[in-house]
């Protein structure tokens, strides 16, 4: 498990734990978004079967407001994370013959919204890594996918949207669903899904079960994306 802080990871492990997770389950904060914070995590934890690369930002802003400073954290936060800890963890995947890499894309990576195209670009670069990944794995029992995820009440949803929240006064569930069918009218379940539902894709994906599917750009975008 791990996290920026000390202390938000071990609470999160120690949750995990609280479920019912079976096995050890390992806090290992580190700032994933430099290429030291990727060393230091893999020094950690030298092996893993399944990576998930979810660390991600992103932030509403006009492009001729958005610095390069904003650019390159994207950047670095939402695809250099990603870059390095597959590079790190993908050849042990390899000599073992059985591994899993899911890089937690967006459907704003084939959907470039307009308030932040910053965001949307370094979605699209996920998606490219992750395929090209999966040829770069051909023939092995690897696979690297991407997910592509819709409007989500994740933890950063909640706090963009907490001050419409905050003088509408009504549920986080309501107001998010008022933002869909503002922003991401193409939304055919027109609201935003749950964390739990983006995680049942992700965990077909890491299982044995889909030992077939490899370079795809899976949508649980909630019918967004307005092609077949």
């Amino acid at each position: 498990m791990n996290g920026r802080s000390d202390g938000k990871t071990a609470a999160a492990a120690e949750r995990l734990r609280g479920e019912g997770a079976k096995g050890n389950v390992l806090a290992a904060p580190a700032d994933i978004a430099t290429a030291e914070g990727c060393t230091a995590l893999f020094s950690k934890v030298p092996q893993v079967d399944i990576l998930i690369n979810n660390a991600g930002i992103f932030q509403p802003l006009d492009f001729f407001e958005a610095s390069d400073e904003v650019w390159d954290r994207h950047w670095q936060v939402n695809v250099m994370s990603a870059v390095r800890l597959s590079r790190a963890y993908l050849p042990g995947m390899q000599k073992r013959n059985w591994g899993r890499v899911i890089f937690i894309a967006s459907e704003s990576g084939f959907n470039i919204p307009v308030e932040m195209i910053h965001y949307g670009v370094s979605k699209t670069a996920d998606i490219a890594v992750a395929r090209g990944l999966a040829k770069r794995m051909a023939g092995t029992g690897v696979t690297v996918n991407s997910v592509l995820p819709g409007p989500t009440l994740s933890q950063g949803v909640d706090a963009m949207l907490a001050d419409e929240r905050s003088k509408t006064g009504k549920p986080i569930e309501a107001v998010a669903a008022d933002f869909v069918k503002q922003h991401r009218s193409t939304s055919i379940i027109q609201r935003a899904a749950s964390v739990d539902e983006i995680a049942n894709l992700v965990t077909y994906l890491s299982s044995p079960l889909a030992s077939a599917t490899t370079g795809a750009s899976v949508r649980v975008d909630g019918g967004v994306i307005d092609t077949l």
